[in-house]
């Protein structure tokens, strides 16, 4: 996983295609709902591999229609909570997680979406405690140390953070989100060239997606090289999207004093 909060949550907010607008999904209208209609039986095995496939709007109807057929579903739980998060919407996502979790409190994805939930909110402490519990079920998962470490940073605590990253970067040495993660740790820092040099192993490694990729093309517009960000950018992102990322960028550095590079944090007032 690439982090998404703190840093990573602007960020990817700034590079990510907009949502597509969507009805409230209400899971706690559930059992009102099923005992006022007829039976419904639930998606088979097949349905909900097939549901895997389709974007984050089409698995919210999916997965909430799920839940509102058995409340106490936590596979359905998980991925309406996953797919509200990915449609930007957080609050939802952290509801159906919470909810899920009082019928199941130990299961281990509904307490990874939990954490997301809650990050991507922009509220990590309330993500810690699922995240930890995560861990102590999976302790060589990289992926909870990881929602950790970026829980931390969202709480200040940035000493905590950095330990954080460097377990998930130990314990899934070879893994994209682990790496980039750390890399844009380092970037909120003004840790450009660091933070770039860790960017380009990441996008280097199989695990890659698109996301490490646009933050690799913005730590390095970030350093007022906006011909190479815009070749980045136009590996994943329609024009559009380029040329609004590229005029941000080109503002950003254009306000940096004396041509020095920008940091993340000091282009948006968060400090170095």
């Amino acid at each position: 996983m690439c982090r998404t909060p703190a840093l990573a949550a602007t960020v990817l907010a700034l590079l990510a295609t907009p949502a597509l607008a969507a009805e409230p999904v209400k899971p706690q209208a559930a059992a009102a709902s099923a005992a006022a209609s007829p039976a419904r039986a639930k998606a088979g095995v097949q349905q909900r591999a097939e549901a895997a496939r389709m974007d984050p709007l089409a698995r919210a109807a999916f997965w909430g229609r799920e839940l509102e057929t058995d409340g106490r579903d936590i596979e359905a739980a998980v991925g309406l909570s996953r797919a509200l998060r990915q449609l930007d919407r957080a609050d939802e996502a952290a509801d159906v997680a919470g909810r899920g979790l009082i019928v199941a409190p130990d299961h281990y994805e509904l307490l990874m979406e939990s954490a997301r939930a809650w990050i991507a909110k922009g509220q990590g402490f309330y993500a810690v405690d699922p995240a930890k519990k995560a861990q102590a079920i999976a302790p060589r998962d990289w992926r909870p140390v990881a929602l950790l470490a970026v829980a931390m940073e969202q709480t200040g605590r940035d000493a905590e953070a950095l330990g954080y990253h460097q377990q998930a970067l130990a314990l899934g040495p070879n893994e994209a989100g682990a790496i980039s993660n750390l890399a844009m740790y380092y970037a909120a820092r003004g840790e450009l060239p660091k933070a770039e040099q860790l960017l380009r192993v990441a996008a280097g490694s199989s695990s890659a997606d698109a996301r490490v990729r646009q933050n690799l093309a913005l730590v390095v517009g970030l350093q007022g090289r906006l011909a190479e960000a815009e070749q980045l950018a136009r590996q994943d992102l329609p024009p559009d999207q380029v040329s609004n990322n590229l005029a941000w960028l080109k503002a950003a550095t254009e306000r940096a004093p004396d041509g020095q590079a920008r940091s993340w944090g000091s282009v948006t007032g968060g400090g170095q």
